[in-house]
């Protein structure tokens, strides 16, 4: 049903509430005044409908480095009561029904306005942990919108890998509500979020194994890896090139344990080299999304690895790297300098999925040009070593 024909029949049921809400169901296979289209990178999408469901497909195979993303987008001004969503008390609620190709991967909701600046202020994530249907959504907290404007409504994937993916939207609505709301449905998750102090948590657990690994060299263990400082000999975690590094955890009576939401995990840099004119070929949005460090969840593979002795074979146990690996980053992290601590945050779905074993560790690859070392866990210094904070309950 197109959202005009929907507006129409909720009018004829409920005038005021019908002044007030968007819908979209996509029965009649139109997917008419939905805009799409994908930046940073070389990824391609379609969007079309058919049985009742929409479909956004990406082709992100002749992309090299896994930052595209893919965007529908759509005005529903003319649907959307704005005198009533610019008055205190109001907000505006959008909830879509989704089933995704690949799992588990986050989406996003925006909402925003032909006046918005700050793109990230009505920006939420959700991880989606499985391919069955799903229903999200997400309340705006102090939406500015005024009479007049052109108001729009945003679904997005990002960074899902190098393949071929899909999103399927059974449905979307958008509604003014009152305030206090009811709780969105899903988990938002927010877009960068704050990172909490070390001390806010209950646990702290250095990885009880880490080497780095290679995927050029898939046979070679790289467990005795070492930097030199003079004569010392440094257990490090070297990320760059084609080197990687992967961690896992002994949670011993914590597995299976509830998480209490997002944890940290904190990285002791060594030593740090960078550069290149990124921002220069590519422009300051796109360029400044290298020279950083990619932390990734192991999904598959051994799950019992010993770091004297893992490779990117071993790791991968006759797994395809897609299966074993999570195509979508966890976050992207600038690094410290030497001496310094890199931080980031674990969002509670996969803090969660850690503690379940369905996560089995952590792998470290280079976005972009860099050269990283971490202190690795074998290190004398027991602050310095890789380590997961998070509480449980």
């Amino acid at each position: 049903m197109t959202p005009r024909l929907a507006l129409a029949a909720l009018a004829l049921l409920a005038p005021l509430a019908a002044r007030a809400q968007f819908v979209d169901d996509f029965d009649d296979g139109d997917v008419a005044g939905w805009d799409f289209f994908t930046g940073d990178g070389d990824a391609t999408m379609d969007f079309e409908a058919r049985d009742g469901v929409a479909r956004m497909s990406v082709d992100a195979t002749a992309d090299r480095h896994n930052v595209w993303w893919a965007i529908l987008k759509r005005p529903v001004s003319e649907f959307v009561d704005l005198e009533r969503l610019a008055e205190p008390g109001t907000e505006l609620r959008v909830e879509a029904r989704i089933r995704l190709s690949d799992a588990p991967r986050r989406v996003n909701v925006m909402i925003n306005t032909n006046r918005t600046t700050d793109f990230h202020e009505h920006l939420a994530e959700y991880d989606v942990a499985d391919t069955d249907w799903h229903t999200i959504s997400y309340t705006t907290t102090d939406l500015d919108v005024r009479p007049g404007d052109t108001l729009y409504v945003q679904l997005g994937m990002t960074d899902w890998g190098l393949g071929t993916y899909h999103l399927d939207l059974d449905a979307y609505r958008a509604e003014v509500v009152d305030t206090p709301a009811a709780p969105d449905l899903g988990e938002p998750l927010p877009y960068h979020p704050p990172t909490p102090p070390v001390t806010s948590f209950a646990h702290h657990l250095a990885a009880a194994h880490d080497a780095p690994i290679r995927p050029d060299e898939p046979d070679v263990a790289f467990g005795d890896w070492r930097a030199y400082d003079g004569d010392r000999a440094v257990p490090v975690l070297s990320v760059g090139g084609d080197q990687w590094a992967v961690l896992r955890w002994d949670l011993g009576g914590l597995d299976g344990a509830t998480a209490d939401g997002p944890g940290l995990l904190t990285l002791t840099t060594h030593s740090v080299a960078r550069g290149g004119g990124y921002v220069a070929e590519y422009g300051e949005d796109l360029g400044m999304e290298f020279g950083k460090v990619r932390v990734v969840e192991v999904l598959g593979g051994d799950p019992d690895w010993d770091d004297a002795t893992v490779t990117y074979d071993r790791l991968l146990d006759g797994r395809p790297l897609d299966e074993a690996i999570n195509g979508q980053m966890i976050f992207d992290t600038d690094v410290a300098p030497g001496g310094g601590t890199t931080t980031v945050t674990i969002s509670r779905p996969v803090l969660q999925r850690i503690l379940d074993g369905t996560t089995t560790g952590l792998l470290l690859r280079p976005l972009g040009a860099i050269h990283a070392a971490f202190y690795a866990t074998e290190h004398e210094d027991e602050a310095a070593r890789p380590t997961l904070h998070f509480s449980t309950r």
